[in-house]
């Protein structure tokens, strides 16, 4: 058969020209096929052969058609042998198929070779092929099936056209090659869905190569790479079997670009970017593929999230998936993937010559404030350019609005993973005994010397660059939370609770992922980490009797190295010490017991506890604070309820309503509640001489 026969006969549409042999063979294929196929459907349905006036056989019931075809069988075979077109059909059909054009990836003969493909599997494919290159096929299809609403080619169609119906059967299932290889798609299994092909893989077995938008070819260039990756680089070097993906661990702001570029010199080959709106739009399945047949690997965009079941697993291709630390440690670990590539991290002093480089002058104007940032926020190079750039664009800035835009940065995430608290608070308001109004200070010394300390005085790197761990210990209401909002207000530091209910899991590892997270998230922000009632997690280990108890003691030595590493300030309260293991005393900076206040804390409490807008001339706080020995928070509960009491009085003017005055006597009996919710005596020798007051009007 010449070249221009074989193009003749490729085709329905005239004009339609196919370079490749091996390709223009299965085409051929299909349209001969057709031919002899259609020769047939008129001498079924009209009695007479095929009149050759260009028109296609009428339709008749679909049922029918099936079971005719079914009942004659050996006439219809009997038919392609006698008739003289469909003889003469048959006798090109049976013409054996040529050598291999090229094996150029891409082309028709290498993705038989590489997916195996049988000569039904190819004749199946050509089906589909001819279908997207020749609009005049979809009417030959409907005459074939016998069924005007199905112009399009099926799997139905294919079992008929092809000699042996049972070869046609893999290419129902979801496992074959050219379904796992999205070529066919993967939902068409249906007999009578159509053979859907995607115009990418037809412009590729054409000779063609159809370029996606949003998928552009990064330029390798030679850089400098981490030298901790020589080793997994090399390992990246031997041949792929199947589809390999390649977490790079970094920040959103990473120069995950130049990264790549490095790398595809290094293993000589072609890495292109995938935009956020090509992936979002685009089947996961059919774009990779679309990469594996044009011979690239994609970087896929920042932090996206892949179901295990779109890859299609059985693709021999490398993926670079860039993602942060805590969302790689979040995601199941799942077939194709392979250890992580994690770029390193710039450290304070690299931070710090990036900001004074972006922010010129002004880095010396407010040089506390940049090396403050330096310290806290361990950002990319380009996010503290962004930030630095951001700034510059305001004209006049402050030092507190570096800090803050810095800050900005880091909240959305930790904000996900645990409570962000408002500090109602300040130091002022807090009400502590001398020595521990000391340590208070202490701590609040320590946050603000600790740039200097680590990085001009050399500690850093001793104590692995450290934030402080402090405990705040002692019995409810003793102004433990209160004073952990005091120093968040002070250090002007977002604070965020640890949601116990969060963190705590039942099953083995995930509180230990869930911590590290929170851990990692609360690292890169500048934030005071607030851990209450901190000994359901930091609970003594125990001798190991059972699997929940080795189990147990893991979650707390995770935690005990996680806290000495920990770069940020963290606070844990509890209200029993004794049940903390001993070994976080060492981890911990400062340890702050906060007892029951004295007499004179007691009254300063009363006092502080009422606002503003209450007349308290009424009240005698000297007697309340020495004759009941109540915590701050204890206080504070009286206080509320007897000015909601107050309030509920009826005034005599609407000027007074504005202003209350809670009276001696509601306070009295708002503290007997409080002393019956504890389970105290509340005997009338414990109110002395206002004992009295109680029995007025009493109910």
């Amino acid at each position: 058969m010449t070249v221009s026969e074989r193009d003749a006969l490729a085709q329905i549409t005239p004009g339609l020209v196919v370079e490749d042999p091996v390709m223009g063979y299965w085409l051929a294929q299909v349209n001969l096929r057709l031919r002899r196929e259609l020769a047939w459907c008129w001498l079924q349905r009209t009695g007479q052969s095929d009149p050759n006036t260009g028109a296609l056989p009428p339709f008749t019931g679909v049922a029918d058609d099936m079971l005719a075809w079914s009942r004659s069988d050996g006439q219809r075979k009997h038919f392609f042998r006698e008739d003289g077109t469909a003889a003469y059909l048959t006798e090109l059909i049976e013409t054996p198929a040529p050598e291999p054009y090229s094996h150029t990836r891409g082309d028709w003969s290498w993705l038989a070779t590489e997916l195996n493909l049988g000569e039904a599997d190819q004749f199946v494919l050509a089906l589909a092929v001819a279908y997207r290159l020749d609009a005049g096929l979809g009417p030959v299809c409907a005459a074939c099936l016998n069924d005007i609403n199905k112009a399009y080619p099926t799997l139905a169609l294919a079992q008929r056209l092809w000699g042996w119906p049972e070869a046609v059967l893999d290419l129902a299932s979801s496992f074959h090659a050219l379904r796992r290889c999205a070529l066919l798609g993967a939902q068409s299994t249906d007999w009578f869905q159509p053979l859907a092909v995607p115009a990418w893989a037809v412009a590729s077995l054409s000779g063609g190569y159809e370029r996606l938008d949003g998928v552009e070819a990064i330029t390798p260039r030679p850089s400098k790479l981490p030298d901790n990756w020589a080793v997994p680089l090399h390992g990246l070097s031997e041949p792929l079997e199947s589809l390999r993906r390649i977490p790079l661990l970094g920040e959103r702001d990473e120069d995950f670009l130049g990264i790549c570029a490095a790398i595809a010199e290094r293993l000589s080959v072609t890495i292109v970017t995938v935009s956020p709106a090509t992936w979002q739009r685009a089947d996961p399945a059919q774009l990779l593929s679309w990469a594996w047949l044009c011979g690239v690997e994609p970087l896929l965009p920042w932090g996206v999230k892949v179901s295990p079941e779109t890859w299609p697993l059985g693709t021999p291709l490398r993926v670079w998936q860039p993602m942060s630390t805590h969302q790689y440690q979040a995601v199941e670990v799942t077939a194709g993937a392979q250890a992580p590539l994690t770029l390193p991290t710039i450290d304070f002093h690299r931070r710090l010559d990036v900001l004074h480089e972006s922010l010129g002058n002004n880095a010396a104007r407010y040089r506390h404030e940049v090396e403050e940032c330096a310290r806290r926020f361990r950002f990319s190079e380009p996010a503290l350019r962004r930030i630095a750039l951001t700034l510059n664009h305001q004209g006049v800035w402050q030092g507190e609005d570096l800090i803050e835009a810095c800050r900005a940065e880091t909240r959305g995430e930790l904000a996900q993973l645990t409570q962000k608290v408002e500090p109602r608070f300040k130091p002022e308001e807090l009400v502590l005994a001398a020595e521990q109004e000391q340590q208070f200070q202490e701590v609040s010394r320590a946050m603000d010397a600790l740039t200097r300390v680590h990085f001009h005085w050399g500690t850093a790197r001793a104590w692995n660059e450290s934030g402080l761990s402090v405990l705040f210990c002692g019995p409810p209401g003793t102004g433990k939370t209160m004073a952990a909002e005091a120093l968040a207000s002070r250090l002007k530091l977002d604070m965020f609770r640890v949601d116990l209910a969060q963190v705590v899991s039942k099953y083995v590892g995930e509180t230990e992922k869930n911590l590290r997270r929170i851990f990692d998230a609360a690292e890169a922000s500048d934030c005071l980490l607030f851990f209450d009632e901190a000994d359901a997690l930091f609970g003594k280990r125990t001798d190991v009797k059972d699997a929940h108890d080795r189990y147990a003691n893991i979650e707390v030595s995770y935690l005990l190295e996680r806290m000495e590493r920990f770069k940020g300030l963290a606070i844990l309260a509890s209200n029993r010490r004794k049940d903390m293991d001993e070994a976080f005393m060492r981890r911990l900076r400062y340890v702050i017991e906060f007892p029951v206040p004295g007499v004179d804390e007691r009254e300063r409490i009363w006092k502080q506890g009422f606002p503003e807008q209450v007349d308290t001339s009424d009240l005698d706080f000297r007697f309340l604070a020495r004759q009941f020995a109540f915590s701050g928070g204890h206080i504070r509960s009286v206080i509320f309820n007897s000015c909601l009491q107050a309030a509920a009085q009826p005034e005599s003017s609407p000027a007074k309503a504005k202003v209350g005055k809670p009276s001696m006597r509601q306070v009295l009996v708002q503290v007997r509640r409080e002393l019956q919710k504890l389970n105290r005596a509340t005997d009338d020798e414990l109110f002395g001489r206002y004992a009295a007051l109680l029995k007025e009007n009493a109910a």
